[in-house]
């Protein structure tokens, strides 16, 4: 079908809780994700990508701000139900300039972010209810009635995504794809990604060992396996005892499960795309809003200065536009995307916009922009620094709602990760490279004065 206009589309494809370890792409030999890995070998794969805020409505709010969570949020962690007010996200959001530019926009997937998506420059969203459910979920609709998909709401929304691709393939569109996995509940997943991947055959990272034991916490293997179906304590889930012999390698093969369903989404996306006949003139954006501890350090969720937390993937595909490239030498994190994504699409960011503009790295015009880093906090004191080689962090203590700080600590962890890439030791209070330490101690805490808070 001809284009209407020469403006490329653009897909913002985010899942979530998937951390980088976990694709093919990015080296894993056990899973299968060849859709995803597809859009690697035919895009741009940025080796190095951080969450900023590894929490689900802080990275959100990040990438479609362009603004770091402390200054569009005024706070470090999660949302409630969505309201219609614009309680954050003050300055224009990546939704609201697309349309200004002459986007038809659409949310479809999971939103958790304050604002209502009609708020904030979306035409048209369906996304679910309940933050972490797969199936019997109920999916707020901009116009009609919520209805309830008993099957798995991820089927619905590809559905819904190719119904809008379809309706709206003669004009450019900005379309927020966001695919609820690997995010638990593990255990609410179609039996062929349960059954996919053996306990015996998933790699565990050397830091999940203590004592030689792998992490186990029953406490975290029911949140994992029934999420709020068991916090919220909803019965049989918190008396159901745990599988039989369930340990860190169940767990991690069901996440593998659902990283796999995750991709095969991508794949649907990908097809809805290319039945249109508007792949070829599609920017695809593919990363997560953070990682998954899974059990390194001994520690599990997310919401951590630690590379299995904040190190996630991120890939941008445009077949008209973009050879296949590995962009090893920049790093790049999601306050990033949406400068990135303005540029490509010839649109200027606005001067509230606080990431790094990485469009000549995407086009291979520059190896390296910017300050080339990435800095990160989480809502348990940590802020640090995530250059090519190390990480640097300090310890601050907060008021609940995080604003109110002070430092408590300026050596709280400095690894250097292309020699111990599992980050088992802290070299923040020996001499090794202490003059680095200094300057990217010096680097955090600038920033962190710097940084403004929404007022």
């Amino acid at each position: 079908m001809a284009r209407l206009s020469e403006k490329p589309n653009v897909v913002v494809c985010l899942c979530d809780q998937l951390r980088a370890f976990e694709l093919g792409c990015y080296g894993n030999e056990v899973v299968k994700t060849p859709n995803i890995d597809r859009l690697a070998a035919e895009g741009v794969r940025f080796e190095i990508a951080c969450s900023n805020n590894p929490v689900c409505t802080p990275g959100r709010s990040i990438l479609i701000s362009g603004q770091y969570s402390r200054t569009c949020q005024g706070t470090l962690v999660n949302c409630g139900e969505p309201v219609r007010e614009r309680i954050q996200l003050p300055e224009p959001t990546l939704a609201e300039i697309l349309k200004q530019a002459g986007y038809k926009t659409a949310l479809v997937g999971k939103w958790h972010i304050a604002p209502a998506p009609e708020i904030v420059g979306f035409d048209f969203a369906v996304y679910p209810h309940h933050q972490h459910r797969y199936t019997g979920q109920t999916f707020h609709r901009s116009f009609g009635e919520d209805i309830v998909v008993e099957e798995f709401g991820a089927d619905y929304e590809v559905e819904e995504l190719a119904r809008f691709i379809r309706q709206y393939r003669g004009r450019p569109f900005f379309l927020f794809h966001n695919i609820s996995q690997p995010h638990m509940p593990l255990a609410d997943m179609p039996e062929r990604f349960k059954k996919m991947y053996s306990p015996d055959e998933v790699p565990l990272r050397p830091n999940v060992y203590s004592n030689g034991k792998a992490a186990f916490d029953e406490n975290w293997f029911r949140i994992y396996l029934y999420d709020y179906l068991y916090y919220e304590k909803h019965l049989p889930y918190t008396e159901e005892p745990l599988p039989d012999g369930f340990d860190l390698r169940h767990l991690t093969a069901l996440y593998y499960g659902s990283v796999s369903w995750a991709d095969e989404q991508v794949g649907a996306l990908v097809q809805a795309l290319e039945e249109a006949g508007v792949a070829e003139d599609t920017i695809i954006v593919f990363t997560s809003d953070h990682g998954d501890n899974l059990g390194s350090h001994q520690l599990f969720n997310k919401d951590q200065l630690y590379e299995e937390s904040i190190r996630i993937p991120l890939i941008i595909w445009w077949p008209r536009q973009l050879k296949p490239r590995k962009v090893s030498w920049q790093v790049a994190s999601l306050v990033d995307i949406f400068p990135t994504v303005l540029s490509l699409v010839g649109v200027d960011a606005p001067g509230s916009c606080q990431g790094t503009d990485l469009s000549t790295v995407t086009r291979g015009q520059a190896d390296v922009v910017g300050e080339n880093c990435a800095f990160i906090e989480t809502s348990n004191g940590a802020v640090g620094i995530r250059t090519l080689r190390h990480i640097y962090g300090i310890r601050k203590e907060r008021t609940p709602d995080a604003r109110t700080s002070v430092v408590t600590d300026e050596r709280f962890m400095f690894f250097d990760v292309v020699d111990d890439p599992y980050e088992m030791e802290n070299l923040v209070h020996t001499e090794a490279d202490g003059e680095v330490a200094s300057r990217l101690r010096r680097r955090v805490l600038e920033w962190d004065a710097q940084t403004p808070w929404k007022r």
